[in-house]
């Protein structure tokens, strides 16, 4: 039996004009993958947004789910990474594509750099953001690329990078969840004109064993996943929940039916502790 959103999947806009849907897929190596699990969220719940990394090993087996799934390229949007490893200005032209080769598309919606710590010696960390972001400007020029961004960059690896190069991200990708809200970053980019999206969202699952919001789910008839994927969205920050399994991801995608009200987003933001679930970028210079 098909599954059927409870609403259409709302957008927000990029400096550029493009529409990146708020919620999207999640794929990585942690965890494993499963074809069956994208193909399903694609052909049955309406997931139009994947996210994925050439780190995370599955872009191969991630173009496959894609053609499997019968929909059209025009209508999905497709999230690509390039690792450190891939630095440099010759290295991310040919990286990004290679992945594109990979994945078997003729572009990416969105490619990013993916940390903003070069693994290149001799180098600082300034100049290979630099050096990396022109080669996804041409990127970008060229096509390849419908929009470029970063991942897991701080105000000042932004402010940095504005002064070096020529495009602002469109989007940066950071970590973002109830215990995790970098609110001064969050208000950098939107004054900046760059879309803030926010992975793990369920913070690895510890939002399940949290008081507050199993108290906050039990109001609402809803699962825990689904009151923290709510709270990012209605933030308005576009979101990227990761799983492997049919229920979960239909559970992730019924979260358009219902609002929180405000005193219930203000106590959810009042978890904030500033905890890590995944890498901290904090000392990165």
């Amino acid at each position: 039996m098909q599954f059927t959103p409870e609403l259409s999947c709302p957008a927000v806009k990029l400096s550029n004009g493009l529409q990146i849907p708020i919620l999207g897929l999640g794929t990585s190596h942690d965890g494993g993958y499963s074809h069956d699990a994208v193909v399903y969220a694609l052909t049955e719940c309406g997931v139009r947004h994947i996210d994925t990394a050439k780190r995370y090993g599955c872009e191969e087996e991630l173009g496959e789910a894609i053609r499997e799934s019968g929909i059209p390229r025009s209508d999905l949007w497709v999230t690509n990474k390039l690792w450190p490893g891939d630095y440099g200005y010759k290295a991310a032209k040919k990286a990004c594509l290679d992945s594109r080769s990979q994945m078997g598309v003729e572009y990416f919606d969105l490619f990013l750099m993916h940390w903003p710590e070069s693994s290149r010696p001799g180098c600082s960390n300034r100049e290979m953001r630099a050096e990396t972001w022109r080669a996804l400007e041409e990127l970008y020029k060229e096509g390849a690329c419908r929009a470029i961004g970063v991942s897991n960059f701080l105000v000042h690896h932004l402010d940095e990078l504005k002064e070096d190069c020529s495009v602002v991200p469109h989007v940066n990708q950071v970590e973002y969840h109830p215990f995790q809200q970098p609110k001064q970053l969050i208000k950098y980019c939107r004054q900046e004109g760059i879309v803030f999206e926010g992975y793990s969202p369920l913070a690895k699952g510890q939002v399940f064993s949290n008081p507050t919001v199993l108290q906050i789910a039990e109001k609402y008839q809803r699962t825990p996943a689904q009151i923290c994927i709510r709270w990012s969205i209605q933030n308005g920050v576009v979101t990227i929940p990761k799983s492997i399994k049919k229920k979960r991801i239909q559970e992730n995608c019924q979260v358009f039916g219902f609002q929180l009200e405000q005193s219930d987003m203000a106590t959810l933001d009042s978890l904030h502790d500033g905890r890590h679930v995944t890498w901290d970028p904090t000392n990165v210079e």
